[in-house]
């Protein structure tokens, strides 16, 4: 009986303070509700326009450009902010050879006794990339847009002599690339639709013409 007792009184403790807990969360909460459905709808409607926007590459790429043409005149009205648009070049940089380069590195699958179709026997497998089109787009887009607002920060401006800057990202430039084409002759692949063999596929009559052909 004391046993039955005792455990009636803890239960009546704790459901009280559990309740006491619970009114005191919601007290603190209740001034953030708002900017937390606000948070809640923007995203919501942002991801919206994003699906919405992700079968329209050549929109959103002309999107990008007045972007980046709006940052490029605001930086060259301002002779400043150098270091921001060194920075952001290496991004992009980065960003392209994400692009540019496959999903899984083909010596990896060489080493595993796979390789990249280059005969017609060959087992067709389409190029997959490392950064697809649309999260390649959406990071330069976001990259041109942060590195806009830093220009009203007159902190990021460091006094830089910007012709080196301008060379040694035309030089990492030209490297990079040079890499990356020479990984792409020796694994024969192309990051890109056109210009791209096919493999396995039906080949058409090369006489005689269409069979619907009419003489």
């Amino acid at each position: 009986m004391l046993y039955l007792l005792l455990l009636l009184f803890l239960y009546r403790k704790n459901y009280k303070l559990v309740k006491m807990e619970g009114l005191g969360g919601d007290a603190a909460a209740s001034p953030m509700a708002p900017l937390t459905k606000w948070k809640t709808e923007f995203s919501r409607v942002f991801q919206i326009y994003l699906d919405k926007s992700t079968p329209l590459p050549v929109q959103r790429w002309l999107g990008t450009l007045a972007v980046a043409s709006i940052y490029v005149l605001r930086v060259y009205y301002l002779q400043g902010f150098y270091i921001i648009s060194y920075g952001l070049g290496i991004y992009i940089l980065n960003l392209l050879i994400g692009f540019l380069s496959p999903k899984v590195d083909p010596e990896l699958e060489a080493l595993d006794g796979a390789s990249l179709p280059t005969k017609d026997s060959d087992e067709f497998r389409p190029f997959i990339r490392r950064l697809p089109e649309f999260k390649f787009w959406y990071a330069i887009t976001k990259a041109f847009i942060v590195a806009f607002l830093m220009t009203f920060f007159s902190l990021f401006d460091v006094p830089v002599f910007w012709p080196i800057l301008l060379c040694y990202w035309i030089v990492l430039f030209a490297l990079t690339m040079k890499r990356q084409i020479m990984h792409m002759i020796k694994y024969k692949y192309v990051p890109f639709n056109f210009g791209k063999q096919k493999y396995g596929g039906k080949k058409s009559t090369a006489t005689g013409g269409s069979p619907n052909h009419r003489g």
